[in-house]
């Protein structure tokens, strides 16, 4: 019974965070089942959960893992590019253009991002878009920090040569 008040207490702090990567991870905006089954997932996992990881990290590493079961299953990522605009993002003092040309450079990223292999893929939604940190990026994807380093490099060189393509 204490494994489901622990994970109660997660959901509080961590499902919108959850729901937005999901959002960016998959495409969709229509990610509440992928929820619920990261969280049924942490549930059941909860007993081999050693607390090495903080919650945050591992329940990223479930949902991950959820968004990549639930893409295998429908063949290819979903060609949707719906992406929130949070309205801590915009400032009172930006003009109805600028918002629109700042949602649309947004967009053109997160498309190049999306045609990225998925380690870079993954790798700029955590760092990028998330914020994480290298040592919580690592957790999340199961690699080292001098990996995700690296990788970040490659990732952000690939990115910048798809946009250049692009433009």
């Amino acid at each position: 019974m204490e494994e489901r008040v622990v994970i109660e207490e997660w959901f509080d702090a961590y499902s919108d965070d959850l729901y937005n990567f999901l959002i960016y991870y998959t495409g969709s905006s229509d990610v509440e089942d992928l929820i619920q089954e990261t969280f049924i997932k942490a549930i059941r996992g909860y007993n081999s959960y050693k607390g090495e990881a903080k919650p945050k990290t591992w329940l990223y590493q479930i949902a991950r893992r959820v968004a990549i079961d639930w893409a295998r299953k429908n063949k290819r990522m979903n060609g949707k590019n719906h992406m929130p605009l949070q309205e801590d993002q915009l400032s009172s003092s930006k003009t109805p253009e600028e918002v629109y040309q700042l949602e649309e450079t947004k967009q053109e990223i997160y498309r190049a991002i999306r045609t990225l292999k998925r380690s870079y893929r993954d790798l700029l939604l955590l760092r990028c878009v998330k914020d994480f940190t290298v040592q919580e990026t690592a957790s999340v994807l199961e690699w080292s920090p001098n990996k995700v380093r690296v990788t970040y490099h490659r990732a952000m060189k690939a990115l910048k040569k798809e946009l250049r393509n692009h433009a």
